[in-house]
Protein backbone atom coordinates (compact mmCIF):
# COMPACT_ATOMS: atom_id res chain seq x y z
CA UNK A 1 0.00 0.00 0.00
CA UNK A 2 1.54 3.76 -0.98
CA UNK A 3 2.44 5.43 2.25
CA UNK A 4 -0.26 8.06 0.97
CA UNK A 5 -2.44 5.81 1.17
CA UNK A 6 -1.93 4.73 5.20
CA UNK A 7 -3.84 5.25 7.78
CA UNK A 8 -2.17 5.70 11.12
CA UNK A 9 -2.24 2.90 13.58
CA UNK A 10 -5.12 2.09 15.71
CA UNK A 11 -4.88 3.55 19.61
CA UNK A 12 -5.15 -0.08 20.59
CA UNK A 13 -1.83 -1.41 18.88
CA UNK A 14 -0.31 1.76 19.44
CA UNK A 15 -0.99 1.92 23.25
CA UNK A 16 -0.30 -2.08 23.34
CA UNK A 17 3.03 -0.93 21.63
CA UNK A 18 3.79 1.82 24.27
CA UNK A 19 2.35 -0.13 26.67
CA UNK A 20 5.26 -3.01 27.07
CA UNK A 21 7.64 -0.05 27.34
CA UNK A 22 5.51 1.51 30.08
CA UNK A 23 5.60 -1.89 31.60
CA UNK A 24 9.64 -1.64 32.22
CA UNK A 25 8.93 1.91 33.22
CA UNK A 26 6.68 0.23 35.75
CA UNK A 27 9.25 -2.31 36.78
CA UNK A 28 11.87 0.49 37.40
CA UNK A 29 10.01 2.48 39.92
CA UNK A 30 9.23 -0.25 42.03
CA UNK A 31 12.33 -0.87 42.27
CA UNK A 32 13.29 2.71 42.40
CA UNK A 33 11.38 2.75 45.57
CA UNK A 34 11.66 -0.53 46.94
CA UNK A 35 14.14 0.69 49.62
CA UNK A 36 12.14 3.16 51.45
CA UNK A 37 9.89 0.17 52.66
CA UNK A 38 12.38 -1.85 53.56
CA UNK A 39 15.25 0.20 54.95
CA UNK A 40 14.98 -2.00 58.40
CA UNK A 41 15.93 -4.80 57.00
CA UNK A 42 19.02 -3.41 54.45
CA UNK A 43 20.04 -1.73 57.37
CA UNK A 44 20.04 -4.48 59.81
CA UNK A 45 21.23 -7.06 57.41
CA UNK A 46 24.28 -5.35 55.42
CA UNK A 47 24.48 -3.11 58.76
CA UNK A 48 24.68 0.23 57.10
CA UNK A 49 24.44 3.85 58.48
CA UNK A 50 22.13 6.81 56.97
CA UNK A 51 24.79 7.37 54.39
CA UNK A 52 25.81 3.93 53.47
CA UNK A 53 21.92 3.40 53.10
CA UNK A 54 21.39 6.93 51.19
CA UNK A 55 24.48 5.49 49.02
CA UNK A 56 22.66 2.12 48.41
CA UNK A 57 19.76 3.15 47.16
CA UNK A 58 21.58 6.42 44.82
CA UNK A 59 23.12 3.47 42.82
CA UNK A 60 20.19 2.90 40.98
CA UNK A 61 20.40 6.57 40.10
CA UNK A 62 24.03 6.65 39.46
CA UNK A 63 23.54 4.18 36.42
CA UNK A 64 20.34 5.74 35.20
CA UNK A 65 21.54 8.92 34.92
CA UNK A 66 24.88 7.82 33.37
CA UNK A 67 22.32 5.86 30.73
CA UNK A 68 20.22 8.58 29.86
CA UNK A 69 22.01 10.66 27.22
CA UNK A 70 23.68 7.81 25.54
CA UNK A 71 20.12 5.58 25.50
CA UNK A 72 18.54 9.17 24.09
CA UNK A 73 21.46 9.10 21.15
CA UNK A 74 20.96 5.41 20.70
CA UNK A 75 17.27 4.75 20.42
CA UNK A 76 17.42 7.64 18.04
CA UNK A 77 19.89 5.99 15.59
CA UNK A 78 18.81 2.08 16.15
CA UNK A 79 15.23 2.89 17.24
CA UNK A 80 13.95 1.74 20.58
CA UNK A 81 13.01 -1.86 20.37
CA UNK A 82 16.40 -3.50 20.19
CA UNK A 83 17.28 -1.34 23.50
CA UNK A 84 13.91 -1.54 25.27
CA UNK A 85 14.58 -5.78 24.93
CA UNK A 86 17.93 -5.71 25.97
CA UNK A 87 17.24 -3.02 29.01
CA UNK A 88 14.44 -5.94 30.25
CA UNK A 89 17.04 -8.88 29.93
CA UNK A 90 18.99 -6.39 32.03
CA UNK A 91 16.98 -5.83 34.53
CA UNK A 92 16.21 -9.18 35.30
CA UNK A 93 19.62 -9.92 35.72
CA UNK A 94 20.18 -6.91 38.19
CA UNK A 95 17.10 -8.33 40.76
CA UNK A 96 18.04 -11.80 40.28
CA UNK A 97 21.80 -10.97 41.75
CA UNK A 98 19.93 -8.06 44.62
CA UNK A 99 17.70 -11.15 45.69
CA UNK A 100 20.67 -13.25 46.23
CA UNK A 101 23.16 -11.10 47.69
CA UNK A 102 24.97 -10.91 50.69
CA UNK A 103 27.58 -8.69 51.16
CA UNK A 104 26.95 -5.23 49.97
CA UNK A 105 29.48 -5.58 47.30
CA UNK A 106 26.63 -7.93 45.39
CA UNK A 107 23.30 -5.93 46.47
CA UNK A 108 24.93 -2.81 45.04
CA UNK A 109 25.92 -4.34 42.02
CA UNK A 110 22.64 -5.49 41.62
CA UNK A 111 21.25 -2.51 42.24
CA UNK A 112 23.49 -0.67 39.83
CA UNK A 113 22.82 -2.70 36.53
CA UNK A 114 18.85 -2.55 37.47
CA UNK A 115 19.28 0.91 37.66
CA UNK A 116 21.21 1.43 34.56
CA UNK A 117 18.55 -1.08 32.40
CA UNK A 118 15.50 0.24 32.96
CA UNK A 119 17.30 3.78 32.90
CA UNK A 120 16.20 3.28 29.22
CA UNK A 121 12.44 2.65 29.40
CA UNK A 122 11.79 6.27 29.71
CA UNK A 123 13.33 7.76 26.94
CA UNK A 124 12.55 4.92 24.56
CA UNK A 125 8.82 5.27 25.37
CA UNK A 126 9.08 8.84 24.89
CA UNK A 127 10.55 7.92 21.38
CA UNK A 128 7.67 5.67 20.63
CA UNK A 129 5.19 8.01 21.28
CA UNK A 130 6.31 10.46 18.86
CA UNK A 131 5.91 7.61 16.17
CA UNK A 132 2.63 6.15 17.08
CA UNK A 133 0.88 8.77 18.54
CA UNK A 134 -0.63 12.34 17.04
CA UNK A 135 2.09 15.24 18.36
CA UNK A 136 -1.20 16.90 20.65
CA UNK A 137 -1.43 13.74 22.40
CA UNK A 138 2.36 14.34 23.49
CA UNK A 139 2.24 16.02 26.95
CA UNK A 140 -0.93 13.54 27.43
CA UNK A 141 0.84 10.47 26.94
CA UNK A 142 3.80 11.67 28.56
CA UNK A 143 1.78 12.31 31.72
CA UNK A 144 0.15 8.54 31.31
CA UNK A 145 3.91 7.65 31.31
CA UNK A 146 4.43 8.94 34.80
CA UNK A 147 1.21 7.54 35.66
CA UNK A 148 2.63 4.20 35.03
CA UNK A 149 5.80 4.66 36.90
CA UNK A 150 3.64 6.05 40.27
CA UNK A 151 1.80 2.33 39.82
CA UNK A 152 5.07 1.09 40.12
CA UNK A 153 5.90 3.01 43.04
CA UNK A 154 2.94 2.47 44.93
CA UNK A 155 3.16 -1.19 44.38
CA UNK A 156 6.57 -0.84 46.63
CA UNK A 157 4.82 0.67 49.10
CA UNK A 158 2.18 -0.84 51.26
CA UNK A 159 2.33 -4.10 49.26
CA UNK A 160 5.75 -4.74 49.20
CA UNK A 161 5.89 -4.11 53.21
CA UNK A 162 3.10 -6.63 53.30
CA UNK A 163 4.64 -8.88 51.10
CA UNK A 164 7.75 -8.37 52.30
CA UNK A 165 6.35 -9.50 55.94
CA UNK A 166 4.38 -12.60 54.52
CA UNK A 167 7.29 -14.12 52.43
CA UNK A 168 10.36 -12.06 52.79
CA UNK A 169 12.15 -8.93 50.81
CA UNK A 170 14.36 -11.80 48.64
CA UNK A 171 11.18 -13.82 47.25
CA UNK A 172 9.54 -10.70 46.36
CA UNK A 173 12.27 -9.34 44.58
CA UNK A 174 13.24 -12.75 42.87
CA UNK A 175 9.68 -12.75 41.41
CA UNK A 176 9.85 -9.47 39.69
CA UNK A 177 13.25 -11.04 38.23
CA UNK A 178 11.51 -13.49 36.56
CA UNK A 179 8.10 -11.05 35.49
CA UNK A 180 10.78 -9.10 33.95
CA UNK A 181 12.47 -11.90 31.81
CA UNK A 182 8.70 -12.61 30.75
CA UNK A 183 8.61 -9.20 29.59
CA UNK A 184 11.71 -9.17 27.78
CA UNK A 185 10.23 -11.87 25.18
CA UNK A 186 6.79 -9.61 25.09
CA UNK A 187 9.02 -6.52 23.67
CA UNK A 188 10.94 -8.38 21.17
CA UNK A 189 7.83 -9.78 19.53
CA UNK A 190 5.48 -6.99 20.00
CA UNK A 191 7.26 -4.10 19.89
CA UNK A 192 8.28 -1.95 16.56
CA UNK A 193 10.09 1.29 16.26
CA UNK A 194 7.58 2.97 13.94
CA UNK A 195 3.86 2.11 12.60
CA UNK A 196 4.93 1.72 9.29
CA UNK A 197 6.89 -1.72 10.61
CA UNK A 198 3.08 -2.42 10.54
CA UNK A 199 1.42 -1.36 7.81
CA UNK A 200 0.50 1.43 9.10
CA UNK A 201 1.33 5.54 8.17
CA UNK A 202 4.20 7.24 10.89
CA UNK A 203 3.35 10.36 12.50
CA UNK A 204 7.15 11.14 12.18
CA UNK A 205 7.96 9.35 9.10
CA UNK A 206 10.99 11.18 8.32
CA UNK A 207 12.54 10.73 11.63
CA UNK A 208 14.99 8.01 11.77
CA UNK A 209 16.32 9.68 8.19
CA UNK A 210 16.88 12.92 9.83
CA UNK A 211 18.79 11.15 12.91
CA UNK A 212 20.77 9.54 10.83
CA UNK A 213 21.66 12.53 9.03
CA UNK A 214 23.89 13.43 12.20
CA UNK A 215 26.43 12.63 13.78
CA UNK A 216 25.61 11.22 17.46
CA UNK A 217 27.63 13.80 18.70
CA UNK A 218 26.42 16.28 16.73
CA UNK A 219 22.58 15.57 17.76
CA UNK A 220 24.03 16.04 21.31
CA UNK A 221 25.20 19.27 20.70
CA UNK A 222 22.32 20.63 18.75
CA UNK A 223 19.64 19.45 21.82
CA UNK A 224 22.46 20.89 24.08
CA UNK A 225 22.58 24.54 22.50
CA UNK A 226 18.44 24.93 23.22
CA UNK A 227 18.75 27.72 26.09
CA UNK A 228 15.16 25.67 27.07
CA UNK A 229 16.50 22.04 27.06
CA UNK A 230 19.30 22.68 29.83
CA UNK A 231 16.49 25.14 32.25
CA UNK A 232 14.21 22.32 32.21
CA UNK A 233 16.78 19.85 32.81
CA UNK A 234 17.76 21.53 36.01
CA UNK A 235 14.07 22.57 36.84
CA UNK A 236 13.04 18.63 36.53
CA UNK A 237 15.88 17.66 38.73
CA UNK A 238 14.28 20.29 41.41
CA UNK A 239 10.80 19.45 41.45
CA UNK A 240 11.60 15.46 41.10
CA UNK A 241 14.13 15.55 43.76
CA UNK A 242 11.57 16.14 46.68
CA UNK A 243 9.27 13.27 45.50
CA UNK A 244 11.87 11.01 44.74
CA UNK A 245 14.00 11.40 47.90
CA UNK A 246 10.81 11.40 50.33
CA UNK A 247 8.74 9.04 48.56
CA UNK A 248 11.80 6.88 47.78
CA UNK A 249 13.73 6.44 51.01
CA UNK A 250 13.92 9.20 53.62
CA UNK A 251 9.76 9.51 53.91
CA UNK A 252 8.95 6.34 55.88
CA UNK A 253 11.55 6.38 58.41
CA UNK A 254 11.13 10.26 59.07
CA UNK A 255 7.00 9.82 59.37
CA UNK A 256 7.52 6.54 61.62
CA UNK A 257 10.23 7.97 64.01
CA UNK A 258 8.30 11.74 63.94
CA UNK A 259 4.72 10.93 63.35
CA UNK A 260 4.21 7.43 65.21
CA UNK A 261 3.25 5.51 62.41
CA UNK A 262 3.80 2.17 61.56
CA UNK A 263 6.09 1.12 58.47
CA UNK A 264 3.12 -0.07 56.64
CA UNK A 265 1.40 3.07 57.56
CA UNK A 266 4.08 5.16 56.94
CA UNK A 267 4.57 3.91 53.57
CA UNK A 268 0.98 4.80 52.89
CA UNK A 269 1.36 8.25 53.33
CA UNK A 270 4.26 8.12 50.80
CA UNK A 271 2.13 6.30 48.45
CA UNK A 272 -0.02 9.08 48.72
CA UNK A 273 2.46 11.45 47.20
CA UNK A 274 3.71 8.94 44.54
CA UNK A 275 -0.05 7.96 43.42
CA UNK A 276 -0.63 12.03 43.41
CA UNK A 277 2.77 12.31 41.30
CA UNK A 278 0.78 10.29 39.04
CA UNK A 279 -2.32 11.75 38.39
CA UNK A 280 -1.31 15.03 38.32
CA UNK A 281 0.96 14.30 35.50
CA UNK A 282 -1.03 13.57 32.70
CA UNK A 283 -4.11 16.10 34.24
CA UNK A 284 -1.68 18.90 33.85
CA UNK A 285 -0.24 17.77 30.66
CA UNK A 286 -3.74 17.67 29.30
CA UNK A 287 -4.22 21.47 30.45
CA UNK A 288 -1.39 22.61 28.63
CA UNK A 289 -2.15 21.11 25.43
CA UNK A 290 -5.62 22.20 25.67
CA UNK A 291 -4.72 26.03 26.53
CA UNK A 292 -1.77 25.60 24.48
CA UNK A 293 0.72 27.11 26.82
CA UNK A 294 3.32 25.67 28.89
CA UNK A 295 5.49 28.33 30.78
CA UNK A 296 2.62 29.77 32.97
CA UNK A 297 1.43 25.78 34.27
CA UNK A 298 5.23 25.08 34.64
CA UNK A 299 5.75 27.12 37.13
CA UNK A 300 2.77 27.55 38.46
CA UNK A 301 3.14 23.60 39.47
CA UNK A 302 7.06 23.94 40.70
CA UNK A 303 5.79 27.05 43.16
CA UNK A 304 2.51 24.74 44.48
CA UNK A 305 4.94 22.22 44.94
CA UNK A 306 7.71 23.79 46.78
CA UNK A 307 5.13 25.46 48.81
CA UNK A 308 3.42 22.16 49.83
CA UNK A 309 6.95 20.72 50.68
CA UNK A 310 8.16 23.89 52.70
CA UNK A 311 5.11 22.94 55.50
CA UNK A 312 5.86 19.06 55.31
CA UNK A 313 9.76 19.14 56.11
CA UNK A 314 10.03 22.12 57.90
CA UNK A 315 6.39 22.18 60.50
CA UNK A 316 6.90 19.83 63.23
CA UNK A 317 3.38 17.45 64.52
CA UNK A 318 1.07 18.56 61.95
CA UNK A 319 -2.56 16.97 61.79
CA UNK A 320 -2.63 13.58 59.93
CA UNK A 321 -5.14 15.01 57.98
CA UNK A 322 -3.18 17.85 56.77
CA UNK A 323 0.00 16.06 55.91
CA UNK A 324 -1.68 13.90 53.88
CA UNK A 325 -3.44 17.30 52.13
CA UNK A 326 0.21 18.85 51.78
CA UNK A 327 1.73 15.59 50.45
CA UNK A 328 -1.20 14.82 47.62
CA UNK A 329 -0.48 18.53 46.61
CA UNK A 330 2.88 18.05 46.46
CA UNK A 331 2.72 14.88 44.34
CA UNK A 332 0.09 16.74 41.99
CA UNK A 333 1.89 19.73 41.63
CA UNK A 334 5.16 18.04 40.82
CA UNK A 335 3.24 16.11 37.90
CA UNK A 336 4.68 19.33 35.83
CA UNK A 337 7.55 17.42 34.88
CA UNK A 338 5.91 16.09 32.31
CA UNK A 339 4.99 19.40 30.69
CA UNK A 340 8.81 19.61 31.07
CA UNK A 341 9.23 16.82 28.87
CA UNK A 342 6.88 18.10 25.83
CA UNK A 343 8.36 21.75 26.72
CA UNK A 344 11.74 20.56 25.99
CA UNK A 345 10.52 18.48 23.29
CA UNK A 346 8.75 21.10 21.24
CA UNK A 347 12.31 22.89 21.76
CA UNK A 348 14.59 21.01 20.32
CA UNK A 349 14.72 19.46 16.35
CA UNK A 350 11.66 16.79 16.38
CA UNK A 351 14.29 13.65 14.73
CA UNK A 352 16.43 14.38 17.83
CA UNK A 353 13.44 13.31 20.66
CA UNK A 354 15.14 10.77 21.94
CA UNK A 355 18.61 12.60 22.89
CA UNK A 356 16.18 15.42 24.09
CA UNK A 357 14.09 13.28 26.36
CA UNK A 358 17.43 11.90 27.46
CA UNK A 359 18.90 14.85 28.59
CA UNK A 360 15.82 15.85 30.43
CA UNK A 361 15.61 12.50 31.90
CA UNK A 362 18.99 13.47 33.11
CA UNK A 363 18.16 15.82 35.36
CA UNK A 364 15.26 14.55 36.23
CA UNK A 365 16.84 11.69 38.02
CA UNK A 366 19.64 13.87 39.25
CA UNK A 367 17.49 15.26 41.83
CA UNK A 368 16.83 11.95 43.44
CA UNK A 369 20.51 11.20 42.82
CA UNK A 370 22.14 13.65 44.30
CA UNK A 371 19.73 14.37 47.40
CA UNK A 372 19.22 10.51 48.73
CA UNK A 373 22.66 10.14 49.57
CA UNK A 374 23.29 14.14 50.62
CA UNK A 375 20.24 13.20 53.18
CA UNK A 376 21.65 10.96 54.63
CA UNK A 377 24.90 12.30 54.97
CA UNK A 378 23.16 15.63 57.24
CA UNK A 379 21.79 12.63 59.01
CA UNK A 380 24.49 11.07 60.12
CA UNK A 381 26.15 14.30 60.74
CA UNK A 382 23.56 15.16 62.91
CA UNK A 383 22.96 12.31 64.72
CA UNK A 384 22.61 11.95 68.63
CA UNK A 385 23.29 8.38 69.15
CA UNK A 386 19.88 7.42 69.65
CA UNK A 387 18.89 3.58 68.38
CA UNK A 388 15.90 1.66 68.16
CA UNK A 389 16.47 -2.21 67.48
CA UNK A 390 19.74 -1.27 66.94
CA UNK A 391 19.43 1.18 64.09
CA UNK A 392 19.60 4.84 64.11
CA UNK A 393 16.98 6.92 64.81
CA UNK A 394 17.42 11.10 63.92
CA UNK A 395 15.84 13.81 65.15
CA UNK A 396 13.02 16.12 63.60
CA UNK A 397 16.02 18.66 63.90
CA UNK A 398 18.36 16.77 62.06
CA UNK A 399 15.85 16.06 58.93
CA UNK A 400 15.28 19.13 59.00
CA UNK A 401 18.63 20.19 58.06
CA UNK A 402 19.15 17.59 55.63
CA UNK A 403 15.45 18.59 53.78
CA UNK A 404 16.59 21.97 53.76
CA UNK A 405 19.08 21.34 50.55
CA UNK A 406 15.76 20.36 48.40
CA UNK A 407 13.88 23.21 49.00
CA UNK A 408 16.57 25.45 48.33
CA UNK A 409 17.08 23.79 44.81
CA UNK A 410 13.37 24.37 44.48
CA UNK A 411 13.02 27.71 45.58
CA UNK A 412 16.10 28.32 42.20
CA UNK A 413 13.88 26.21 39.81
CA UNK A 414 11.25 28.81 40.21
CA UNK A 415 13.50 31.56 39.27
CA UNK A 416 14.88 28.91 36.39
CA UNK A 417 11.54 29.12 34.84
CA UNK A 418 11.23 33.01 34.12
CA UNK A 419 14.07 32.36 32.12
CA UNK A 420 12.36 29.54 29.22
CA UNK A 421 11.32 30.51 25.98
CA UNK A 422 7.10 29.66 25.65
CA UNK A 423 6.81 26.97 22.56
CA UNK A 424 2.95 27.60 22.93
CA UNK A 425 3.25 23.83 22.26
CA UNK A 426 4.37 23.85 18.74
CA UNK A 427 7.52 21.82 17.66
CA UNK A 428 9.96 24.14 16.26
CA UNK A 429 11.30 24.37 12.60
CA UNK A 430 14.44 22.24 11.99
CA UNK A 431 17.31 23.51 10.86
Amino acid sequence: MPAANRHPPPLSLAFAVWGLGAALYFVGFFHRVAPAVITRELAAEFDLTAAALGNLSALYFYSYVAMQVPTGVLVDRYGPRRILALAAVGAAAGALLFAGAHAFALVGTGRLLIGASVGVAFVAMMKLSTHWFHPSRFAVVAGLALGTGMVGAVSAGAPLRWLADAFGWRGVILVTAAATAALAVAIWLVVRDDPEERGYASYLPAARHDALAHSMLGGLARVLRSRNVLLICFINGAVSGPVLTFGGLWGVPFLAAHYGLTTAAAAGFCSLLLMSWGIGGPLLGALSDRLLERKRIYGAGAAIATVSWFGVLLVPGLPLALLAVLLALAGLASGVIMIGYAYAKESAPSALAGTTGGVVNTGNMVGGMLMQPAVGWVLDRAWDGSLEAGVRVYAFSAYRFGFALMLAWLVAAIVAVAFTQETLCRQRQDT
